[in-house]
């Protein structure tokens, strides 16, 4: 099997544009034709409520983008029925042939790490995805175990350096000796970068999350992780810009490439049509995937 950053990168040169699709299925915002019951988090109601709007998202999305990042929280919540509607809806968007990214932000030392690892990115694992998220706060070894079964199973391990929520700038801008705390965390990645090669495009399976609304941060860490890819947050409904969210991307064989840019609410719940039918929230999902496409299809063109 090819590597997690071929295979993102040439599906995505493939397609002409670098959308990721987030599925976050909060409880509150589910369209009115896939809600059932009180909507309470422990009513098994929920669960199929939700399982159902993902499983036909995924549908509306497949043939158009490259990778969806599911937020494992909002399917915990669930209780042990989150985590078998995680499973299948994992197992359904990998057979209509997309790419999974599990936004679970984990991060622990040694074997806790290698736990979290073994989960979700061993080739044996009961839940394994193409790539997750992981935070690094706990030193750059942290990271080590993700690497080493990512390697082992070619997947693909996303680590939090630059975020869009206005809070982040608390930690990750913070000064130090060496710069900005972000800029320390992103250098110190550079040989877990090395570790995930790209065979035939170049691009490393070792990515990082990136701030569309802090461009010129994402350029300073493109200079420290030259082959990473990027995870861009912030277009779109934080305010970013599609030309925003592709800086720190390079030129490639189809255009502009390096990263996934990710846009959740806007694509899934469309607010025109979150009490319509179940005819009208699909073209509405159909509509804002087209313009999102054709945005950053037009800013890496």
């Amino acid at each position: 099997m090819a590597s997690f950053g071929d295979r993102v990168i040439g599906r995505m040169r493939e397609l002409k544009h670098p959308l990721c699709v987030g599925l976050d299925p909060y409880l509150g915002r589910i369209p009115a034709p896939f809600r059932r019951g009180t909507m309470e988090p422990r009513e098994p109601e929920t669960a199929q409520a939700v399982e159902e709007f993902c499983l036909r998202a995924v549908d509306l999305i497949a043939r158009d983008v490259a990778i969806i990042k599911p937020q494992a929280s909002l399917f915990e919540r669930l209780g042990w029925r989150g985590w078998q509607v995680l499973e299948r809806v994992i197992q359904h968007a990998q057979a209509s042939g997309l790419l999974v990214l599990l936004d679970a932000k984990r991060g622990d030392i040694a074997e806790t790490a290698r736990g979290y690892a073994q989960a979700y990115l061993s080739p044996e694992a009961p839940c394994g995805v193409d790539a997750m998220t992981v935070n690094p706060y706990l030193g750059p070894e942290s990271i080590a175990p993700f690497v080493e079964e990512a390697q082992r199973s070619e997947r693909g391990v996303v680590v939090l350096v630059r975020n869009s929520n206005l809070d982040s700038s608390s930690y990750q801008s913070v000064e130090t000796p060496a710069g900005p705390f972000f800029s320390v965390v992103a250098s110190s990645l550079a040989r877990w970068q090395a570790r995930l090669p790209g065979q035939s495009t170049g691009w490393s399976s070792l990515g990082v999350t990136v701030a569309a609304t802090h461009a010129g941060d994402t350029e300073r860490i493109r200079l420290a992780l030259p082959r990473a890819l990027f995870l861009v947050l912030g277009y779109g409904a934080q305010g970013a810009s599609a030309i925003d969210a592709v800086r720190g991307f390079e030129h490639g064989p189809a255009g502009l490439e390096g990263g996934m840019v990710n846009s959740s609410r806007p694509i899934l719940f469309p607010t025109a049509a979150s009490d319509s039918s179940a005819k009208a929230w699909e073209q509405s999902v159909r509509d804002a995937l087209e313009r999102a496409t054709h945005e950053l299809g037009a800013a890496v063109a």
